[in-house]
Formats: structure tokens, C-alpha cells, sequence
């Protein structure tokens, strides 16, 4: 016979499911469309202007303003009133967005097209950490844990899924089309969140202040898991970001060209695997931080494995393991965002260490274009260091760590 719990636990567990259910559609649909995004605008760039630096123009003027703007679209998102109208809005104006990138290029000036698509830009931030952010307001905190690994899914499907999606309907159709659905994509997803049970904050909050940003970073500082966090995730990202330039050295070095994008591939299938398994059975989540140093750990002594192999074969199968130890890492360090910040500034954390995130591995993708000449190995041995550096730099941080940190949300925040 079911017990009373049981009962009350299994009607719970219903609505939970689809409420996860239709936030995974959202970020599925804005994802993909980020991701795509950055191929077809490469893709339309040349078939309409025949320039492919106008095409890295254009990326970057969908990039480069979201890590400015990261701190005030998350300061923003956590004091708005009205949740499910501001996300929505953002998602479907970012939609929009590249809707009319795609009608402009090649038909209007290029600062004006650049314009457009840096204003569209500004919104990135709440596709990636502000929706990660929402989370904690939509499930309970015993279902966190395997909600934040399936979050982490939908990024390694939209990295993966969303390049060869814009690639496939950019050769089928035209690559404007192509830039046109995945901006009605987005704006779907953006119409998706009304339907997630985003109730309007009970209180007006004071106007946001200069001081609130402030304090907000000063978070990533001086809270020892946040920092820890921040800037082991950070410091990795440093390596990470140089894979790219890595990988097409290994390819020259096995003269296989494939491998300049098989080699990124496996990490991926592995970071989708690892994700797939954490969400199965989560672990380690009561420490988070210590997850995360784990899985550094693991993630750079699979890379350093790269060099001692002498076939592609065999470098794709150490990249595939790095990539299974980078899901669990990015599962756990989603949690730990989400435990560690206060409430009212949840969202900016997120926002600001996924900006912090991007800016390290774009300086790392700058180092290793200036340090080629080193060769694969160096530069493999290099990532791979990086990976242990964060893993120490991590637990040095967490000195000083507060009594509280393994409560519960709703009490470690009331410290702050």
C-alpha cells in the first residue's frame, strides 16, 4: 500500500516534470539559434558581400556586447517585477534580431547591419546564465541537482546540433533562410516562457544602482565558493578557448583534415555523455565546488594523455574522456551558482560568470594563435595545465569558506 509521502511525492512529481519539460523547450530553441547563428552569419556574410571578414565582423558584434552588457542585463533580471514579460521579451527581441540581419546584409550599409546585430547582442547574456538562473524559482531545490544537468545538456545539443542545423538549411535552402529560422526559433522560445509558472515578484525592489552591480561582483571576490567557482571555471576557460588552434595543428600533425573539426566533436559527444550521466545520477552535488575541482583535475589529465598517442584515433578517444569529465564539471558549477548566490543578485552571478567564462577563452584562443610556432604538443600540454592550474587555483580559493555553505539556498542566502 502507498504511503501518504509517497502519494504527495508522485503528485508532485508530475507537474515538476513538465515544468522542466517546457523550460528545456525554451533554452533548446534559444540555443540552437545562438549556436547556428554563428555559422550562418559567416554563411550569408559571403554569399551576399563576399567577405568572410564581414562575416567575423558580424560575429563578433553578436559576441562582444554580451559580455558587456552581462552585468546589467543580470542586475536588471533580478530586480524586474514582471519576470515572464522581461525574459520573453528579450528572447524574442534577440529572434527578431537576427531576422533582420538576415534581411539587411549585403542590402544596407555595414555599420548599420553591425549595429543591429550588436543591439541583438546585448540580450545573449539571458539566453545562457539568465535562463540557467530561473531554475531555482521554477523546481525544488532537492530537483536542482538533475535540472542543472540537463541544463547542461541543452548547451552540448546546441553546440553540437545548432552549427549543423544552420549548415544544413543554409545549403538547402539559402543562408538568409537559414538566419531567418533560427531567428523565428528563438523568438518561439521567447514565446515558450510564458508558459513557465514565473510568478510576478510580490514586492517592488528599489531602482537599480551603480552600488548594486557592485556589490554583486564583489560577490565572485569575496564569498570563497563563489570566487572558487568563478575563477577556477575562469582560468580553465583559458585553456579550453585554445582548442580550436590546437586542433588544427593536431590535424596538420596527422594529416588527416577531418580532425580540425572531429577532434572538437568528440568533446562534445563526451560533454554530452558526461551531462547525460551526471543528470542520471548526480553526485557530489552537496559540494559542488569540490566537484568542479575533481572534474578539472580529470579533465587535464585526459588532454595530456593527447600527446602521448601517435594516431587520430587515439587523440579523438582523449578528447572524447575530457569532454565526459567537462559535463559533470559544467552540471556542478551551474549548482553551485545557484546555492552559493544570494537571491536577490542569482541572476547577475550567472550573467557575470558566464561573461567571465567568455572572456578567458577568448584570451585563450588570442594566446594560442600567437603561440603556434610552439608546436601541438606544447600547446596540448599547455590546455592541459591550465586545467590543473584551476584546479589548484579553486581550492585555494575556497580558504575561508563559510559554515553554512552546505545549507540549503533559501538559508545560506540569508547571510548575505
Amino acid at each position: 500500500m502507498l504511503t501518504q509521502t509517497s502519494v504527495k511525492s508522485e503528485s508532485h512529481a508530475g507537474p515538476q516534470k513538465g515544468v522542466l519539460i517546457r523550460y528545456l523547450q525554451v533554452a533548446l530553441l534559444v540555443r540552437l539559434a545562438s549556436e547556428g547563428a554563428r555559422i550562418a552569419l559567416v554563411v550569408l556574410a559571403v554569399d551576399r558581400t563576399r567577405s568572410t571578414g564581414f562575416g567575423g565582423a558580424l560575429i563578433a558584434a553578436l559576441l562582444v556586447p554580451s559580455v558587456v552588457a552581462a552585468p546589467l542585463a543580470g542586475a536588471v533580471a533580478d530586480r524586474v517585477r514582471r519576470r515572464r514579460l522581461f525574459h520573453a521579451s528579450c528572447l524574442v527581441f534577440y529572434g527578431t534580431g537576427l531576422g533582420a540581419v538576415a534581411m539587411l546584409v549585403g542590402r544596407v550599409s555595414a555599420p548599420v547591419v553591425l549595429a543591429v546585430a550588436g543591439t541583438a547582442g546585448c540580450c545573449t547574456p539571458l539566453l545562457t546564465g539568465g535562463l540557467t538562473s530561473l531554475l531555482s524559482d521554477l523546481l525544488p531545490h532537492k530537483a536542482l541537482s538533475r535540472a542543472f544537468s540537463l541544463d547542461a545538456v541543452s548547451y552540448n545539443l546546441a553546440g553540437i546540433a545548432g552549427p549543423a542545423l544552420a549548415s544544413a538549411l543554409a545549403t538547402s535552402t539559402s543562408p538568409a533562410r537559414a538566419l531567418l529560422v533560427l531567428g523565428a526559433g528563438a523568438a518561439t522560445g521567447g514565446l515558450l516562457v510564458f508558459a513557465l509558472p514565473l510568478s510576478p515578484r510580490a514586492a517592488k525592489t528599489h531602482a537599480l544602482r551603480p552600488a548594486d552591480m557592485r556589490a554583486a561582483a564583489a560577490l565572485l571576490f569575496r564569498d570563497p565558493p563563489l570566487r572558487s567557482l568563478t575563477w577556477a571555471s575562469g582560468v580553465a576557460q583559458l585553456g579550453i578557448g585554445a582548442l580550436p588552434v590546437v586542433c588544427v595543428l593536431l590535424a596538420a600533425r596527422y594529416q588527416t583534415p577531418w580532425a580540425v573539426g572531429g577532434l572538437m566533436t568528440a568533446m562534445a559527444l563526451g560533454s554530452l555523455t558526461g551531462s547525460l550521466a551526471y543528470a542520471w545520477r548526480p553526485w557530489g552535488s552537496r559540494r559542488p565546488e569540490w566537484t568542479v575541482i575533481a572534474m578539472l583535475l580529470a579533465t587535464g589529465a585526459a588532454l595530456a594523455s593527447v600527446p602521448c598517442v601517435d594516431n587520430v584515433a587515439a587523440a579523438a578517444g582523449g578528447f572524447a574522456l575530457a569532454g565526459c569529465c567537462t559535463g559533470p564539471l559544467f552540471a556542478a558549477l551551474l549548482t553551485g551558482r545557484d546555492r552559493y548566490a544570494p537571491t536577490t543578485a542569482r541572476t547577475q552571478v550567472f550573467t557575470l560568470g558566464a561573461s567571465i567564462k567568455s572572456t578567458f577563452a577568448a584570451g585563450g584562443a588570442a594566446l594560442a594563435g600567437g603561440w603556434q610556432s610552439a608546436g601541438s604538443d606544447s600547446l596540448v600540454f599547455a590546455v592541459a595545465g591550465c586545467q590543473v592550474a584551476a584546479a589548484v587555483l579553486g581550492a585555494l580559493l575556497l580558504k575561508g569558506r563559510q559554515a553554512n555553505a552546505d545549507c540549503p539556498p533559501s538559508e545560506t542566502n540569508m547571510g548575505y
